[in-house]
């Protein structure tokens, strides 16, 4: 079967070409590094994790990915949601990750540090922190430049539990 490429695409093709030499201000618009300090918590979050940004369009000018961070406190369980249309991957830097999947979330695997996790578009899902004493710390990137949550209404078979956001900012009560 051939997919032809003849119609109008609703998206930018300015990178599939090289720009002509000495017409982009390579200091302005070259590469750009994210202290880990510097972070955006003004992005969507889903209860039981924090995710924060650091590459997306609105800090960087990205055009076809997202990526930040997200840290999940110990025993915690988010609520399920999923992505939309986007692809995530998520890279496990610290602790042991459960995940669950399906429509009623009757799938399960885990994952601990130095493994990757994929996350195909629409896939309902929620992370759990397998470990009852350190925080889960994942790298997460995405297949646009924002992020897109969508939190959903499905009974988990694991609970959510609150976790309150508890760092120099924000005090415990």
């Amino acid at each position: 079967m051939s997919h032809s490429h003849d119609h109008q695409h609703d998206h930018d093709h300015h990178h599939d070409a090289p720009p002509a030499p000495g017409t982009v201000d390579w200091r302005l618009n070259g590469v750009r590094v994210i202290k880990g300090d510097q972070l955006d918590t003004n992005t969507a979050q889903t209860p039981g994790m924090n995710r924060a940004a650091a590459i997306n369009k609105a800090r960087v000018g990205a055009q076809k990915i997202w990526a930040g961070t997200v840290h999940i406190h110990a025993n915690a369980k988010t609520g399920a949601h999923h992505h939309g249309a986007l692809e995530s991957v998520i890279y496990v830097v610290r602790g042991k990750a459960r995940m669950r999947w399906g429509e009623k979330l009757e799938f399960v695997a885990e994952a601990e540090a130095g493994d990757f996790i994929f996350v195909p578009p629409y896939v309902p899902h929620q992370e759990i922190n397998a470990s009852t004493e350190e925080t889960l710390e994942c790298v997460l990137v995405r297949s646009d430049n924002e992020a897109v949550v969508v939190n959903l209404d499905i009974e988990p078979v694991e609970k959510p539990e609150e976790v309150l956001w508890v760092d120099p900012i924000h005090k415990a009560p």
